[in-house]
């Protein structure tokens, strides 16, 4: 369930508040009447379900509310209310498999500014990757992959793709390649360091490493990892599940080949580095397309989830005053000026 808060113009209040009231999927609404001060206008809050929320967010950006006030969201960790037991019984499909694309596009929008934060991660993370290349440690190959912040702009580039966003798409794919540009120069000058400094050496890299060879030779199944990779991490992505990502993270060999591109690039093994460049571009690709067709699916599933409900969805006609009730029913109501007979 989100929580909403809505800053809506004077003017475009009472439609905002007949629009959310109309959505079976909407419970705990509150209009505050002048309570909004930057920007002005009335505070409206609800709470709504995650199957209705698509809806609801699209309904109001068409009336024009961000334009001249403000809607935020949160998610609600705990409610206890029948009302929103009922909200979600009504509202069409599952809250696990809904899709919120505002949510969705404001979060893997964050991850491809190209910040210095996400350079640093990239970058230690192939470095961490070499070092576990040229020691066959699969340990470090796996902390690298976790490190590793490639899936964000990954993720990004699908939701773009689908929705036709050509500036995210552009921020996306500079993000990727700035990134691993940059992580594999860093990485080419510290295995140059490491070596003068006689920690690393060409031999290392030309040993036997049973553990870790699968990087530089990429086969019909790194095609296939990475995309049911690409699957599971959009899946993970659109359905909140945190801890589904990180086995998506180690799973795919992204930021390995990288590393192994930059270390057999460093000591002139060019048959490695053509090996794990191929490795990289396979697995990068497979998500892309992967994460594609995945939202492709949902938003189809969505689509019919909306059209098997039955007819439009009419507002709740609150209860009827007590006197009202009372007549309804048969009782006498004493009008105050006139005696009761």
């Amino acid at each position: 369930m989100l929580h909403l808060r809505i800053i809506a113009p004077a003017d475009q209040s009472a439609a905002v508040a007949d629009l959310l009231a109309a959505d079976p999927g909407v419970t705990h609404l509150a209009v505050l009447n002048g309570a909004g001060r930057q920007p002005a206008g009335d505070l409206i809050l609800c709470d709504v379900v995650r199957e209705s929320a698509d809806g609801v967010l699209h309904g109001l950006r068409q009336l024009g509310v961000e334009a001249g006030g403000g809607i935020a969201a949160d998610d609600v960790e705990l409610t206890l209310s029948t009302a929103a037991d009922r909200a979600a019984r009504e509202a069409p499909g599952s809250g696990a498999d809904a899709l919120v694309w505002d949510e969705i596009a404001a979060k893997t929008g964050e991850q491809t500014e190209l910040s210095g934060t996400y350079l640093v991660l990239i970058v230690v993370a192939t470095m961490i990757a070499g070092i576990g290349v040229l020691l066959d440690q699969p340990i470090l190959i796996v902390g690298a992959m976790v490190v590793g912040p490639e899936f964000g702009p990954l993720a990004a580039l699908c939701v773009a793709l689908l929705r036709r966003k050509a500036k995210i798409i552009v921020r996306s794919v500079q993000a990727l390649v700035v990134g691993f540009l940059v992580a594999m120069v860093a990485t080419v000058l510290s295995t140059w360091a490491l070596t003068a400094a006689g920690l690393v050496s060409r031999e290392m890299l030309l040993a036997e490493r049973p553990l870790t060879d699968f990087i530089w030779r990429p086969d019909a199944l790194s095609w296939v990892v990475g995309l049911l990779a690409g699957v599971a991490g959009m899946l993970s992505l659109t359905s909140k599940k945190s801890g589904s990502l990180v086995g998506v993270l180690i799973s795919v060999t992204t930021v390995p080949a990288a590393a192994n591109v930059a270390v057999a690039a460093a000591y002139g093994v060019w048959h490695e580095a053509v090996g794990s460049a191929l490795q990289l571009v396979i697995n990068l690709c497979a998500i892309v397309v992967a994460g594609l067709v995945t939202l492709a699916l949902q938003q189809l599933w969505w689509w019919n989830v909306a059209r098997r409900t039955t007819g439009p969805i009419t507002p709740r006609r609150p209860r009827p005053p007590a006197d009202d009730r009372a007549a309804s029913a048969g009782g006498r109501i004493r009008h105050p000026d006139r005696p009761l007979r």
